[in-house]
């Protein structure tokens, strides 16, 4: 099991896709990236944490690879939107990959290339190491899955 953190704008619709996908053993939602130990949505959404709102997936790197998980991050949001998506504007919804080890690292930074020649505007998607996973409130978890 192999395991990518990303963040693509608010996290219920990016943990749906991804929790479909062949070779996806888990997902999860919880916020990373910021200074504030044990952040909450409220918080979070204060924007006084610097947390992006993101999804932990654990995956069989057998069935669905590290690239693929990439490709359909890329796909499932505009990485061109500095701070939001779409409608949720907030520095908690800015496009993030973080990584776990300097392969990961490798593969991100090379797909952000490969993504940047198909687009016209600037990708601004950071790319970063992995600092904590603070799981989200139950609530969050599979939000639109439980709605359906």
């Amino acid at each position: 099991m192999t395991k990518a953190l990303l963040g693509a704008g608010c996290f219920w619709g990016v943990e749906e896709k991804f929790r479909k996908l062949k070779g996806v053993l888990n997902t999860k939602v919880g916020y990373s990236g910021g200074h504030t130990k044990n952040p909450n949505y409220e918080e979070v959404c204060s924007g006084t944490t610097e947390h992006a709102e993101v999804i932990k997936i654990e995956f069989d790197p057998n069935i669905i690879t590290y690239q693929d998980i990439l490709k359909n991050f890329w796909e499932c949001h505009d990485p061109t939107q500095l701070n939001r998506q779409g409608s949720d504007v907030g520095r908690q919804y800015r496009s993030s990959i973080f990584y776990f080890n300097d392969e990961q690292k490798d593969i991100a930074l090379e797909s952000k290339k490969q993504k940047q020649t198909d687009l016209k505007n600037l990708i601004v998607t950071e790319v970063a190491p992995a600092k904590i996973f603070y799981l989200a409130e139950e609530y969050h978890q599979l939000f639109i899955y439980k709605r359906a």
